[in-house]
């Protein structure tokens, strides 16, 4: 398209669009892997050190990659199971998670009755209890884009910016204040008690903010999101992003409206696509 509708509300997709997620959450792990290590106090079994000293950073990448890949099961589980989504239960879930895929490494010890759903972690570890909780919140703190603030800071001046993510809005509120990204108000899928792509998120949300769906763009990194959108009469409009695409075999389709590609400047050119100008 070479012209753009009257749009008066910008939705974001947070998770991949704004925030980086494979990156920080290695960064994370890897760093808290050597903080421990080179601790004098540390009490990690010598068979835990020997592994946890043998992990590299792209091996840390790689776990955090199926961390979050088993997020994103159980959110597809959920929703054959109950045709919808406890948000809060998906962050509890990846708090439980992170301790039973160390286990699995040998990095975690596991003590006490095996049977219970949250795995107890013994001594010797490489982490313990309060660690694993700090870093099982990571997803609370991830770290924008370089351009998301800065973009947004442009597209503020002319329309309402707000997010449109696949969670629950306390996690939003904590995730959007640590790295103060200047949104003008946050949405989440939990508050129309349904999951993005389902029509309910998109129709819901332009009604709550009081304009009609040809009046919304959608901005995500995921062309299955920028699909549902459109076909509630969304314009639609694409940021690649490294290694955040699920679905890129849709890109065959001709989804969006928009396509802002991975070499340009992400949320800083969609502003000034839209004749907003840096300055």
């Amino acid at each position: 398209m070479t012209t753009t509708p009257q749009l008066r509300v910008l939705f974001f997709d947070v998770f991949g669009t704004c925030v980086a997620q494979r990156t920080p959450v290695a960064d994370e792990l890897w760093r808290a892997a050597q903080e421990v290590l080179e601790s004098d106090v540390s009490s990690i079994s010598s068979e835990v050190r020997a592994k946890a000293t043998k992990m590299s950073y792209e091996q840390w990448f790689e776990f955090g990659g199926e961390w979050n890949k088993e997020g994103d099961r159980f959110v597809r589980d959920s929703i054959a199971k109950h045709s919808t989504v406890d948000w809060r239960a998906v962050d509890k879930h990846r708090l439980e998670l992170l301790p039973k895929l160390l286990a699995h490494r040998g990095l975690i010890i596991p003590r006490g009755d095996a049977s219970t759903s949250a795995l107890q972690v013994g001594e010797g570890s490489l982490w313990d209890e309060l660690q694993l909780k700090h870093l099982g919140l990571v997803w609370h703190r991830l770290t924008p884009w370089p351009d998301t603030c800065r973009g947004l800071d442009l597209l503020n001046r002319q329309y309402s910016t707000v997010t449109l993510s696949n969670s629950y809005n306390d996690l939003l509120e904590h995730l959007v204040a640590h790295s103060s990204i200047p949104f003008t108000r946050i949405y989440s899928a939990g508050m129309f008690q349904s999951f993005k792509p389902n029509p309910k998120v998109y129709l819901g949300a332009a009604e709550k903010m009081g304009v009609k769906p040809e009046e919304c763009g959608l901005v995500a990194a995921h062309l299955s999101d920028l699909k549902g959108a459109k076909a509630c009469g969304f314009y639609t409009i694409y940021v690649d992003r490294p290694l955040e695409e699920k679905n890129p075999e849709l890109r065959e389709e001709n989804i969006p409206d928009m396509w802002i590609k991975d070499d340009e400047d992400g949320f800083v050119t969609l502003a000034e696509r839209l004749g907003i100008q840096d300055g």
